[in-house]
């Protein structure tokens, strides 16, 4: 098993100025408790440097919320994986379901920016889920199902790979997927990584949705959960680490 489990990711989003990233980032830093799976964080591009600097040594995983799939050129505003490599990450998100429905990437651009990832050396998040309307018409599998043939790069692995599970309809709204719901889906994911990579039945699939601490232990109990991807909730080291705590992280 390639990742110590749980695996409690923090995705920032946009949020975070210097000085409230480097207060965020020590808090979670300082936090008493044990480490005894992998706890990392996402911050927005501004901040990842500084975050990285302050966290390196913890043991805390530091990565990017996404990159471009070309290596360099003309390419304005955008950000490369060597880039984030360079400033200190070890991960990169793609395919979040924020870029995918709010700045329309395709499957396609998905698996080219991870497979840049992986040729950069970073560890790929690689974000899949169904919108309210496709589970409503039943196509929660075959949604999954494509996303993950689609966007799956050449070349990964249990070690470099990990997959995330968000169904669109319940970030950031405060709904959470039944634990039901997320077991199915889950166990969907699993049979379609088993025949995507040769170890893929060895592969971590987080949940992420409305994560927070009061629903985290059942989540991570779940069969198939090897952690969470938490958005919101990670912006509060305390409610961060009860997260973690929940899957018995600390």
């Amino acid at each position: 098993m390639p990742w110590p489990r749980p695996i409690v990711f923090g995705n920032w989003k946009m949020h975070g100025l210097r000085s409230e990233a480097r207060t965020l980032a020590g808090a979670v830093a300082a936090h008493p408790g044990r480490r005894t799976g992998t706890l990392g964080v996402f911050p927005p591009f501004t901040v990842l440097a500084e975050v990285a600097g302050q966290l390196e040594g913890s043991g805390i995983t530091v990565g990017g919320q996404d990159c471009h799939a070309e290596l360099k050129g003309a390419f304005t505003g955008s950000i490369s994986a060597a880039m984030l490599k360079d400033a200190g990450a070890t991960a990169v998100l793609v395919g979040h379901s924020e870029r995918r429905h709010g700045l329309g990437e395709s499957d396609g651009l998905i698996r080219a920016k991870a497979a840049a990832g992986l040729a950069a050396g970073l560890v790929v998040v690689l974000c899949i889920g169904e919108t309210e309307a496709e589970r409503a018409a039943g196509q929660t599998v075959a949604v999954l199902n494509g996303q993950l043939t689609e966007g799956w790069p050449a070349g990964a692995s249990a070690e470099r790979l990990i997959v995330a599970y968000e169904p669109v309809w319940a970030i950031g709204t405060g709904r959470t997927a039944t634990i039901a719901d997320i077991v199915e889906s889950h166990d969907a994911i699993g049979g379609r990584l088993a025949t995507l990579a040769p170890e893929g039945e060895a592969m971590a699939i987080l949940y992420g949705g409305s994560v927070k601490a009061e629903n985290a232990a059942e989540i991570m109990a779940a069969p198939g959960v090897a952690g969470v991807l938490v958005g919101g909730a990670s912006l509060d080291a305390a409610g961060f680490w009860a997260i973690y705590q929940a899957g018995g992280g600390a």
